[in-house]
């Protein structure tokens, strides 16, 4: 499988190899590394983008040569989200080792420019998976029919999950109804005392291995259909919750 992913895009297959290998340093360095960024060890978040940054960019590889074989664009898509996520991943790295954080900080000049980087690269990045939608084919064989319909399906939810970000970016922090910070879920650090954007983000986004996996393993354009409806419906659930102050679990 690693072949064949390394062969249906190597430059991103590459680049989301190179993330993993910083996932293993930032690893190392959290073992040792005793300061706290609102509360969590400062190493952790930069861990969880270098693991959904792969997961990403592997996905979008996986699924390259089912757009047309339009060679121009394929390389705008691919030098665009791989340079987009390495300069996020970049950005947030940096942060954590100077013991800040690096979403919604503006404390100073170089903060404001590293979030504001950040928001260039997301906003570039679903822009080109924008175009990656566009350049999906069209012609879809009937043996394939639930898979191509879960790429498709797939990929706009995930331009709107990306999109959500936006909400996050007005509202200056990922929690509603208290400050960054505060008590979290393992791991993901979802608040667990106020609404977080992030959850519905988060299935948003990921969506985009989902609903392929499932019209892979089903062959059904109609259930991959309805699975989008439902999992639109459950994101836009998240969505409420989270801007009435409710947590996804609260303890």
């Amino acid at each position: 499988m690693i072949t064949e992913l390394r062969h249906r895009d190597p430059l991103l297959f590459w680049i989301g190899a190179a993330h993993l290998l910083a996932l293993l340093v930032c690893t190392l360095l959290s073992i040792s590394d005793t300061r706290l960024i609102l509360g969590i060890n400062p190493w952790i978040k930069p861990m969880k983008f270098l693991v959904s940054i792969p997961i990403f960019l592997w996905s979008v590889a996986w699924f390259m040569p089912e757009a047309r074989p339009d060679a121009r664009m394929r390389a705008v898509i691919r030098w665009t989200i791989g340079l987009a996520m390495a300069l996020e991943a970049i950005c947030i790295i940096l942060q954590a080792a100077r013991g800040t954080t690096s979403h919604y900080n503006v404390a100073t000049a170089f903060d404001a420019t590293i979030f504001n980087l950040m928001g260039i690269g997301v906003l570039v990045n679903t822009i080109a998976m924008a175009i990656f939608l566009w350049l999906l084919r069209r012609d879809t064989p009937p043996r394939r029919d639930g898979y191509l319909w879960g790429i498709r399906l797939g990929t706009v939810i995930f331009i709107l999950g990306s999109i959500e970000g936006a909400l996050m970016i007005m509202n200056g922090a990922h929690t509603i109804g208290a400050p960054d910070g505060g008590s979290g879920l393992p791991l993901v650090n979802w608040s667990t005392s106020s609404g977080d954007l992030r959850v519905a983000h988060f299935f948003g986004i990921h969506t985009l291995q989902v609903l392929p996996l499932l019209g892979f393993v089903t062959n059904s354009r109609n259930l991959v259909a309805a699975a989008s409806i439902l999992g639109l419906a459950a994101i836009g659930g998240l969505l409420w919750m989270a801007s009435h102050g409710r947590p996804l679990i609260a303890m």
